[in-house]
């Protein structure tokens, strides 16, 4: 994905023209974020093949120390967007803690862009850890839940 300013430019223009306050794209080992701060202020991201290590406040950092140690696999968000745990509001949940799975099981919904998209997982075990809660919001590559 070769980044220029024309394509940046239309980028920021859907945000406007939408009332989205965030846009990601992939491409293979590169992405782009742009995100709305403040009226009229749109920041982008770098590549991700730019970036080696991602930039952590002593707030981030005190908040992983008091979590406990994770046992098994996680299973991470593919996208920006809302985690939602069951296929509708009075649905059981796709898994709960406890819950056998395989691989390719659907374990979540993301909601982005009005679009709900299936998780499904690339481990098989049992889930030992489900780390968000139905309705919130959640980030690229934020760990949703551990298999074991």
């Amino acid at each position: 994905m070769k980044l220029e300013t024309d394509f940046i430019e239309k980028l920021a223009k859907i945000i406007n023209d939408n009332g989205l306050s965030e846009l990601s794209l992939e491409d293979g080992d590169q992405a782009i974020t742009i995100r709305k701060d403040a009226p009229e202020i749109v920041t982008v991201a770098a590549p991700q093949s730019a970036v080696q290590a991602p930039v952590e406040t002593a707030q981030v950092q005190e908040e992983e120390a008091k979590k406990p140690a994770q046992k098994g696999k996680a299973v991470t968000s593919p996208m920006v967007g809302t985690f939602y745990a069951a296929p509708s509001p009075d649905a059981e949940p796709f898994v709960e803690v406890g819950s056998e799975i395989k691989e390719g099981d659907v374990v979540c919904i993301i909601e982005a862009m009005k679009l709900m998209n299936e998780i499904k997982s690339e481990h098989a075990g049992k889930v030992v850890q489900i780390c968000v809660k139905n309705g919130d919001p959640i980030e690229y590559g934020q760990v949703l839940m551990y298999v074991e």
